[in-house]
């Protein structure tokens, strides 16, 4: 486990927001940033800053992926047709460690992105480990048969914490679901607000 995986909740704490929404997020109690300073420490933000805060909460809330994987998303995004943050955002969810977390196998998205690793998911019936694999509309992914005992997967299934968004179908008996269609950003569970826009001016400065 990576020291970001084991601080994550440090992560909602430094930019002011439950990222995740979950019940044990200690932000709920003190949201205040971490350190001896932490409650003294905010002040007024200027432009840029904003921007890079919501880069960090976008980037932190898809398991703090990398800036430079990030930053070919974006690339990517900014290159399509249409409005850049949406596309940015239709990107991220089409990751396959996103799509297991959504559809409520695991109970976080750190953890989906380590059951992915570690060969538990199959999509249209083929094994992928990759986390960043790219889900298509109309493509089934389920959790292997060896793995559907696991206490992670059982954890996850009979106490969810979130609903499945209607973009994507999911059986939590049969471990099985449907990436329905990509979704814009109304579409998306956000528990915090989410200002991709910002993000693409940041990129765009």
């Amino acid at each position: 486990m990576t020291k970001r995986i084991a601080s994550k909740y440090k992560i909602s704490r430094r930019l002011g927001a439950s990222l995740w929404g979950r019940a044990k997020d200690p932000f709920n109690k003190r949201n205040t940033p971490p350190g001896q300073h932490g409650a003294a420490s905010r002040k007024r933000t200027s432009d840029f800053g904003l921007q890079l805060k919501e880069k960090q909460k976008l980037k932190g809330y898809y398991a703090n992926i990398s800036e430079k994987q990030f930053r070919k998303i974006y690339d990517e995004a900014a290159s399509r047709k249409g409005d850049t943050s949406e596309n940015l955002v239709g990107l991220l969810e089409r990751r396959l460690d996103m799509v297991v977390y959504r559809m409520n196998f695991v109970p976080t998205i750190f953890a989906a992105r380590q059951f992915v690793n570690h060969g538990h998911i199959l999509v249209n019936g083929k094994k992928v480990n990759i986390p960043s694999y790219r889900v298509k509309e109309g493509d089934e992914i389920s959790v292997r048969q060896k793995s559907r005992e696991l206490p992670l997967v059982l954890q996850a299934t009979q106490q969810p914490e979130k609903d499945v968004p209607e973009y994507i179908s999911s059986d939590t008996k049969q471990l099985k679901g449907k990436f329905v269609r990509v979704p814009k950003l109304a579409d998306i569970p956000y528990p915090v607000v989410m200002e991709p826009n910002l993000v693409v001016e940041f990129y765009s400065r």
